[in-house]
């Protein structure tokens, strides 16, 4: 017997980066690697936790199954959202993967230290973001189980 691969519903993606040239390249890797997920942005950490926690204009949110976060933003770093997170029993159990240009030891290892499921360093070059991503969907949709939007 063949084991088929398992087929999932899309993952609801909270992508928390400020910066607008990574935020059009994350989208349209995304788009070209044929992903079926949805994928909500906010701009800064606060923005993160405002959404995450489905306060003021977020109130009716869903909330994602995964959060895509970088480290550098204004308002609150994703270092700072993350320990907001894993400090909050509604979002502790969420998993974070930070998405960012980093590959500073440092930033690796503290990112995990405070709960990041994954750390990802984002390619410079299309082509290569598009076969990181795609090689995160296999992962973030095959293979690994997240949370439901619902909890």
């Amino acid at each position: 017997m063949i084991n088929e691969p398992m087929v999932s519903d899309p993952i609801e993606i909270l992508l928390v980066e400020d910066n607008e040239d990574d935020i059009v390249l994350i989208e349209e890797a995304f788009t070209e690697a044929k992903l079926m997920n949805v994928i909500f942005k906010v701009r800064d950490g606060e923005g993160a936790l405002a959404y995450l926690r489905q306060e003021g204009p977020y109130a009716n949110m869903r909330r994602p199954g995964l959060v895509l976060m970088d480290i550098n933003m204004p308002r609150k770093n994703g270092f700072e959202v993350l320990q907001a997170m894993k400090a909050d029993p509604l979002l502790d159990a969420l998993p974070v993967v930070m998405l960012t240009t980093s590959d500073r030891e440092e930033d690796i290892v503290q990112a995990y230290t405070h709960g990041a499921s994954s750390y990802i360093r984002k390619p410079v070059r299309l082509e290569q973001f598009i076969q990181v991503v795609k090689n995160f969907e296999v992962y973030w949709t095959m293979v690994s189980l997240v949370p439901s939007a619902k909890r």
